[in-house]
């Protein structure tokens, strides 16, 4: 007799989603559902199987031997749908709506500049780009991939890291002709050192003396909220600024601005990842494929020379 009123797959991921996860308050997030609507998708699979998967309290979960069988074959089940859905559509080019996350300094300087080619090989794909040096919850946002810079707090989401950069601390030739080159990280305390205000703020900058690093801190008359502020600022003349490589390296190759207390740099390199929910193999294909240009493009582009 056809079941066209049972919704079994969406059982069979509630399910493997809990298990997996832990929880039903995981599970939920990864669905985006309430965890009151994945418990009833999984207790209408047990009354619908008449068997107790697994027993449930307030701390934790545990499989019963029916629940534990039940899960491995649903592994399996759920990976030749997938296998097959993505057969089905692999001759269809990737299409719809993406959108994405970035800081300002990262939007401007790497994304941007990606767009044109980025339709070119993918025309039936749209974009809706946010640029913000705040940290965002993706599933809040409804954002599809987010670009973050530095090392990546334990969370839930998927990483794949695009490259890595240095900084830098840039003044303009016409502020150092007015206030001077500092020659040591002590002759600092002279200079407008320009900070930020976002969430991610660093108050020092670190630098290496005799085999030791030492912190700096930011002291100016200027602190902003994106680190292209800070760029510009440091462009007009009205103070010191450390930035990323890939974010300045174009104004120090025209001359712009000028790297100082280079024999101090540390030469710590930041990670840059772009990071999304779900799972790699379960991604849609609009969605796999900015990653995947991302992944062959931003890193040639916005990092290799900042490597060098």
């Amino acid at each position: 007799m056809p079941r066209i009123d049972v919704n079994r797959s969406g059982e069979m991921e509630a399910f493997v989603q809990v298990v997996e996860r832990g929880g039903l308050s995981a599970a939920a997030r990864v669905l985006c559902m309430t965890p009151s609507a994945v418990s009833k998708l999984v207790g209408r699979l047990e009354t619908r199987l008449a068997t107790q998967l697994m027993h449930r309290s307030t701390r934790k979960l545990q499989l019963t031997p029916e629940g534990r069988h039940f899960y491995e074959r649903s592994v399996r089940v759920l990976a030749d749908m997938d296998e097959a859905e993505r057969c089905a559509a692999a001759a269809a080019a990737p299409r719809g709506r993406v959108s994405i996350n970035a800081s300002v300094s990262f939007g401007h300087h790497v994304l941007i500049p990606l767009v044109p080619r980025l339709f070119e090989a993918h025309p039936e794909i749209t974009l809706d780009v946010v640029l913000t040096d705040r940290i965002i919850d993706l599933m809040d946002e409804r954002t599809d991939i987010a670009v973050r810079w530095g090392p990546l707090p334990a969370s839930e989401l998927v990483a794949r890291q695009l490259g890595e950069t240095g900084q830098a601390i840039v003044g303009s030739p016409g502020y150092l002709a007015r206030y001077g080159t500092p020659r040591t990280p002590q002759a600092l305390a002279s200079h407008n050192r320009l900070g930020s205000n976002y969430r991610r703020n660093v108050p020092d900058w670190p630098l290496r003396v005799d085999g030791r690093t030492i912190d700096v801190p930011v002291a100016g008359n200027v602190r902003a909220g994106d680190g292209e502020a800070l760029r510009l600022l440091a462009l007009q003349g009205v103070g010191l600024a450390r930035l990323s490589l890939y974010h300045v390296q174009a104004d120090i190759a025209a001359g712009r601005l000028v790297p100082v207390l280079e024999a101090f740099n540390p030469r710590d390199m930041a990670p840059i990842h772009a990071v999304y929910l779900g799972k790699p193999g379960r991604l849609p294909a609009r969605v796999r494929a900015v990653l995947d240009f991302l992944m062959a493009h931003a890193r040639l582009e916005g990092f290799a020379r900042a490597r060098r």
